[in-house]
């Protein structure tokens, strides 16, 4: 029998909900706007590649990909996160090579990872990032933290702290690395079978399970911090100044290491710590990344980013009773006088359209009664209302329905009219 049911992991959006995704990503795009960020799309899949780079040990890598090979015999992956493929983009389109450096992008799109599903976790989940490649500074960490603290703050978002870390250079992360080999040596037979592979590849990311958290071996681990060199700590130190600087309460904190192997020197979380978020609490995340760009073929340029998940920041709106699902009111209403009326009716709702104006009408004949409850229930601003008369001097009854004002106009007035009580400001095409 079929199952003509969404797969698991998935959802349809619609309605009130897919108003506001409209909300958010209208946001999004204007602030990217006014930080300077240019928008991206590359491909839902790539070559497999170049997500699995050599010697992953993360579990978006190892255990959550979608991967599948094609009628060519390759290789393909969907996109399990944004930066492999927007830094595979910038290599192979040269964008390094842009007189004006760093290059700021953001994209808007879905990923793909096999897990279990869970409150703001999907296996299609959509997310929302920014990149900024070909510098290094200090100042660019804080503006990359900040745009995503501003988004947030702009929603109404205040249940949240910022946590942040630090990697390190090359140099610190392979001192830490061997400080902690050698640590978890004699316990690593008594590690989950993950963190045992970890421990070959990559000892860091032994801090961020989930299943040995409470064992002696990672609640004694040694701290990165005693690992840093000078510049590193430079580094950071400063990072944190400037965010504390820019009014921003940032924690410190010893474990954070994020989900991918790539990252270097600062590593952050914003995290939701509204009770009804449950496990699922970090809204966005991210860090800097020296080495990516090199490792796709392109120069040495380092580049820092965050992912915030769309649904994740539902979620977390919904935890604070934060609504912003508002539809949007129509602006007019075509009530049309008996069935021989629908035609004339349709083309009136197509001037208003062309003028730029939502606009809804009758496709049936209702009576008129019914068709007045749905001017109510679609908060139309203006009525038009045509009969037999009207169009046979080729007029429209206009009522405005917050002043209760009615007019008898030539259709030829009628957008002239609409400009006037709806928005003296209305661009539209018959001005041009």
């Amino acid at each position: 029998m079929a199952n003509y049911q969404v797969p698991r992991g998935t959802q349809d959006v619609f309605g009130k909900e897919m108003t506001k995704w409209h909300v958010l990503e209208e946001l999004i795009r204007n602030l990217c706007y006014v930080y300077g960020y240019d928008e991206i799309r590359t491909p839902e899949f790539e070559h497999t590649e170049v997500f699995h780079r050599e010697n992953d040990s993360s579990d978006v890598v190892n255990k959550e990909m979608y991967t599948f090979t094609d009628r060519g015999e390759r290789s393909l992956t969907l996109r399990p996160e944004g930066t492999a493929g927007l830094i595979r983009s910038y290599v192979e389109n040269k964008l390094y090579a842009h007189p004006d450096l760093p290059q700021k992008f953001y994209y808007v799109g879905p990923c793909f990872r096999y897990e279990r599903p869970q409150k703001g976790r999907m296996r299609i989940h959509h997310q929302f990032g920014v990149e900024v490649i070909g510098e290094k500074s200090p100042l660019i960490d804080a503006e990359v933290i900040l745009l995503g603290i501003d988004l947030i703050t702009r929603l109404g978002i205040q249940d949240t702290k910022v946590l942040i870390n630090t990697l390190g250079d090359k140099a610190s992360r392979a001192a830490y690395r061997d400080a902690l080999k050698e640590h978890f040596a004699p316990s690593v037979h008594e590690l989950c079978g993950d963190c045992q592979r970890r421990y070959e590849q990559n000892p860091l990311r032994i801090l961020d399970c989930k299943v040995d958290a409470g064992h002696p071996a990672l609640v004694s681990a040694p701290e990165i911090h005693a690992f840093l060199n000078q510049e590193s700590k430079d580094y950071f130190d400063a990072v944190t100044r400037i965010l504390t600087s820019s009014g921003i309460q940032v924690e410190i904190s010893d474990r954070l290491v994020r989900g991918l192997d790539y990252y270097s020197h600062t590593v952050f979380e914003v995290v939701s710590v509204n009770k009804e978020m449950g496990s699922q609490a970090t809204i966005f995340g991210g860090g800097r990344y020296d080495e990516l760009v090199e490792y796709f073929g392109g120069p040495s340029h380092s580049g820092i980013g965050f992912g915030m998940g769309i649904e994740r920041l539902l979620v977390a709106l919904d935890a604070e009773g934060i609504d912003i699902s508002d539809e949007e009111p129509a602006d007019v209403y075509v009530v049309s006088l008996g069935k021989e009326m629908l035609e004339s009716a349709f083309q009136l709702a197509a001037m208003c359209r062309a003028g730029g104006y939502r606009t809804e009408l009758d496709y049936t004949g209702r009576s008129f009664k019914a068709q007045f409850k749905s001017v109510d229930r679609k908060g139309a601003k203006v009525v038009l209302m045509v009969g037999e008369s009207e169009i046979k001097e080729n007029n429209v009854v206009v009522k405005n329905i917050a002043t209760q004002e009615q007019l008898t106009l030539s259709t030829d007035q009628l957008i002239h009219q609409l400009d006037h009580w709806l928005d003296e400001n209305h661009v539209c095409e018959h001005e041009h």
